[in-house]
């Protein structure tokens, strides 16, 4: 541009004369001089000459280096990575590489939930190869910039199970501003860890909707096993492999939903998804098992739903509904 607009200004080159003689003089080409230049034209052709040289040798030698150093290499593959992440919806992130990262990884890869995994070591990427992580990024994962990166705008939830509480914290107060500042309208869900149950407080107050913690869920688990270990037969069947038939999931009841204050034997779940309610929270927090069919569904209360995953879907999909669907007349 800048020889352009010099051999236009100084010998009144045309743009397409000033265009080609700035192409073949910054390049170094040598084809000559396609009109007469004055003395002004040829010390401006000389220090375009000499620009154009340094220009391309610098380029040639910053491109060496990097290439030696591997970071042309890396940032290629980032923006390949960054491209397929992109493309996700529904995604959970889970922040730092552990052992709980790879329990976790293993049980939504066979449940076909994409995942992104966020880490700020080098060895992020021999991680990924070794577990099987589609997607990854090296990065703090309270930063904005690794949110970005991973998608978050268009995630379900994320995960954080760090061992250290201070970054669990960073994390989750990071997200809830992360939800303010680009206006999402549906709350993150959330989920870490805690060591202990004073942790788990602390954590809850912070804005996380579900805290694990290790030594309780251990001896809950081993309690149920010991009172009823038929029942937890029957979990370990049907509740916790990605290949069962049944499904459990909490949908909450919209205020715009038509069940809102119908009674539940009024909504024929069974008859058309072929689903049972076996519980519902109302919007208190109280938890009330196995309801009966006069109960009254209350707007913002959540059905504790048991059935296949299709059903569910339809159960769902009837919920969230206005006005009540036409095939229900007919039942």
């Amino acid at each position: 541009m800048v020889g352009t607009i010099g051999y236009v200004m100084i010998d009144n080159f045309s743009l397409m004369d000033a265009i080609y003689q700035t192409g073949i003089t910054f390049t170094t080409v040598g084809f000559g001089e396609i009109a007469p230049i004055s003395d002004a034209g040829r010390i401006f052709t000389i220090t375009l000459v000499i620009t154009g040289f340094a220009v391309f040798s610098l380029a040639v030698g910053i491109m060496v280096t990097e290439i030696n150093k591997g970071e042309l290499v890396a940032t290629l593959k980032e923006r390949s990575m960054l491209y397929k992440i992109a493309r996700l919806k529904n995604h959970f992130v889970i922040c730092y590489h552990n052992e709980y990262t790879v329990e976790v990884s293993k049980q939504l890869l066979q449940s076909h939930i994409p995942f992104v995994v966020i880490d700020p070591r080098d060895e992020i990427e021999e991680w990924a190869r070794k577990h099987k992580y589609p997607y990854y990024i090296k990065g703090q994962p309270h930063t904005e910039l690794s949110m970005l990166k991973s998608h978050l705008s268009s995630a379900k939830g994320l995960i954080t199970l760090s061992h250290s509480i201070s970054d669990n914290i960073a994390i989750i107060a990071s997200v809830r501003l992360f939800e303010k500042e680009h206006n999402i309208p549906i709350p993150y869900n959330v989920i870490t860890s805690a060591e202990n149950i004073s942790d788990l407080e602390k954590l809850k107050k912070l804005g996380a909707d579900t805290v694990v913690t290790p030594t309780k869920l251990t001896a809950q688990r081993v309690t149920a096993m010991a009172a009823h270990p038929d029942m937890e037969n029957l979990l370990e069947e049907f509740m916790y492999k990605s290949d069962t038939p049944l499904d459990m999931e909490e949908v909450e009841v919209p205020k715009y939903s038509w069940i809102v204050l119908k009674k539940l034997k009024e909504t024929h779940f069974r008859q058309i998804a072929n689903v049972s309610v076996v519980g519902i929270r109302k919007k208190d927090g109280k938890f009330f098992p196995m309801p009966k069919g006069d109960v009254l569904v209350t707007s913002e209360s959540k059905l504790l739903l048991i059935g296949t995953q299709k059903g569910i879907a339809i159960t769902k999909n009837l919920v969230r509904q206005r006005v009540k669907p036409e095939e229900l007349k007919y039942v």
